[in-house]
């Protein structure tokens, strides 16, 4: 008796959910798309708020500049080394991406709960 022959694996099925393959492969984008968009709502709210504090003119507005200067260059530096590290490690692209997102919200709700609080 010869051997069963299978079927090729279709490009547009996924053995996983059983779900058609460009939409199980939009499902992490989507969810990383909300990620950002959530950031960028925070990301607003530390603007106005150091826009506050730069707009009392004291000193610690000036602080808050070279503060802000010198986090955004290390962010930076931060999430070029986690996607670095997650591509590296063959991770996929999203994963980079949501690596990479994930050290800039750290760094947002950081400087949203420093600058919440009263001087």
């Amino acid at each position: 008796m010869p051997p069963a022959i299978r079927p090729a694996p279709s490009r547009w099925t996924s053995n996983e959910f059983q779900q058609p393959l460009p939409f199980k492969m939009f499902d992490p984008w989507i969810t990383l798309g909300l990620r950002a968009f959530a950031l960028g709502l925070e990301a607003q709210s530390v603007i106005a708020l150091r826009m506050m504090r730069l707009a009392s003119g004291d000193v610690g507005g000036q602080e808050e500049l070279n503060r802000m200067v010198t986090e955004k260059i290390a962010a930076l530096a931060e999430a070029q080394m986690a996607a670095a590290s997650a591509i590296l490690n063959g991770q996929r692209d999203h994963v980079v991406a949501r690596r990479a997102l994930t050290v800039y919200r750290k760094r947002v709700r950081d400087n949203k709960r420093r600058l919440s609080q009263p001087k």
